[in-house]
């Protein structure tokens, strides 16, 4: 069963290795765990519901409880706490958009705002309710799970857009296909989840972010139904479908998804090299995507997060013969990883590594075949349960995302890590900071920061060092030309600092695209913009 404050199956669980323990403690110190709210006080907290009666809602305390919150940061300490604010007033569970539009219409008559639920996963504060007048109504597209059609001449797969990552793969793959959509969310976020939030997966250098997969589909709003067809291009206007990806929940509710899928590759592995800097990693990583090199996913440690997750391993022996073989090959203190995969046919995945090992060559890369590659791939979607395990411990681990162009990754690169780094000093605190390049263009890639500190004496202290780290590095990222999201949308944490990404008149237009399907509100208010108003100028 899903864990109701936390990540995942409760049933599973990841140990932090002995030296692991050991890695943190030296680094920031020594940590003990805060006490864990219990899931029945926390039930018995939960006001009465201010919705009328509705066939498809329910009202009971621990359904609104496990529906109030995602899995930021501030999300895990409101559930830990068992202080989570304000939670819905009830949670529906349509099966069809004939249910959707019934609940809409439902909202609009009985002015109750709607907050779209997926998997629940959102790091940005989408899904939270908001103090205010109106009740509450989360609209859990749960039940909406299933590949809906198929069609194999234009290789479009139409799902329910509740339809949870593994069950879109498992779906197609009984057919021939997949999606190749895996963001490290991929257990538990759904499809419509990736469309509203502009998801973008692992492997995207071969399948591409989810604006490249997303052929068209339907979107229930408080105007009507939004059906967006399957174009393979057009050049009649806007297209309508960017204005759906991205939209958070504020047009609509995204009920049906079209993607255009790929036939299942022949053959795919993973490997790793190590290079001696990050300069020489860094290049050589620019080098493979501006040279279109025909790698499905690229990934580069820096220094920091290198040792990291060497230390966070386990199976010392065989670490230690790692090292004593990269010392050998001149890959020593300040060594950078690089995980790449090649996905496709025999002949594309033998002609991508041999140009892939040539250019790492070119730049000291030491190639280590694909054991650790191998490794990657089978811990790719658990590494969120390490936040369990660190917690128990008494740390509180976070990340922050952007991208932008190569002439500014070192930049800003260091601009986050330094700050982070130094963000609790005044408290005599220390923060572990590590960073990793995800995602790649030729023009640019993302920066994947991970950011690990001992929890307070008392949860209110543990959120305020939160929100020392995270909005201090937030103004930076925007001040130093990085996007304040990259692959995690804007929710309502990031939504203060998109103004500086889109400028007065872009926000302007945004406003009135929402206000346009949505003129009271209703819709998801305080995510996307900071300051909704019930008019634009």
């Amino acid at each position: 069963m899903r864990r109701w404050n936390g990540w995942g199956d409760d049933q599973f669980s990841l140990e932090l290795p002995a030296q692991g323990t050991d890695f943190l403690s030296q680094r920031i110190g020594a940590a003990e765990p805060l006490t864990d709210a219990d899931l029945a006080s926390v039930c018995q907290q939960v006001p009465d519901s201010h919705l009328p009666d509705h066939p498809l809602v329910a009202t009971d305390a621990e359904i609104r409880v496990r529906h109030a919150r995602g899995q930021s940061l501030p999300d895990w300490l409101a559930m830990r706490s068992g202080d989570f604010g304000r939670f819905p007033d009830g949670v529906a569970c349509p099966t069809s958009p004939e249910d959707v539009r019934s609940l809409l219409a439902y909202a609009d008559q009985h002015d109750i705002d709607v907050i779209p639920y997926g998997g629940g996963t959102s790091v940005a504060g989408h899904i939270n309710p908001q103090a205010g007048k109106r009740p509450v109504l989360t609209l859990s597209l749960a039940r909406m799970d299933r590949l809906l059609d198929l069609d194999p001449d234009s290789q479009i797969a139409t799902f329910g857009a509740g339809t949870p990552g593994p069950l879109v793969e498992s779906q197609l793959r009984a057919k021939g296909y997949t999606l190749g959509h895996f963001p490290q969310s991929f257990e538990l976020s759904t499809i419509g989840g990736w469309v509203a939030s502009r998801s973008s997966g692992q492997q995207s250098l071969r399948y591409g972010r989810i604006e490249q997969l997303f052929a068209g589909g339907s979107v229930e709003t408080l105007q009507g139904t939004l059906s967006l067809p399957t174009l393979p291009a057009s050049s009649a206007g806007p297209d309508i479908r960017e204005m759906v990806l991205g939209s958070e929940g504020r047009l609509g509710i995204i009920t049906e998804v079209k993607v255009r899928v790929t036939p299942l590759p022949a053959q795919e592995s993973f490997h790793v090299v190590f290079f001696p800097s990050w300069e020489q990693a860094r290049t050589a990583a620019r080098s493979l995507v501006q040279n279109r090199t025909q790698l499905s996913m690229l990934r580069l440690s820096n220094a920091t997060e290198t040792e990291t997750q060497l230390a966070l391993a386990g199976h010392p022996t065989q670490i230690r013969m790692l090292e004593s073989f990269l010392s050998f090959r001149g890959a020593r203190d300040g060594k950078c990883m690089m995980t790449f995969g090649l996905t496709g046919t025999r002949p594309q995945c033998r002609t991508a590594l041999k140009e892939t090992r040539r250019i790492c060559g070119e730049h000291e890369g030491v190639y280590t075949g694909t054991y650790l590659g191998g490794k990657w791939a089978e811990k790719r979607f658990t590494m969120p349960y390490l936040r369990e395990a660190l917690w128990q411990m008494g740390y509180a681990v976070d990340t922050l995302e952007t991208a932008t162009d190569w002439d500014n990754v070192d930049h800003l690169l260091a601009t986050i890590e330094n700050n982070l780094r130094g963000g609790l000093a005044e408290l005599g605190e220390r923060v572990h900071v590590f960073t990793h390049l995800s995602h790649f263009y030729p023009q640019g890639c993302s920066i994947y920061t991970t950011y690990v500190f001992r929890t307070d004496t008392d949860y209110a202290g543990t959120l305020a060092r939160w929100h020392a780290l995270k909005h201090s590095t937030s103004k930076l990222i925007v001040e130093n030309r990085g996007t304040i999201s990259h692959q995690h949308g804007v929710g309502k944490d990031h939504a203060p600092y998109l103004p500086i990404e889109k400028g007065a008149l872009g926000m302007r237009a945004i406003q009135g695209l929402c206000h346009t399907f949505d003129p009271q509100q209703r819709l998801n208010p305080g995510t996307l913009l900071a300051t909704d108003t019930d008019s634009v100028e």
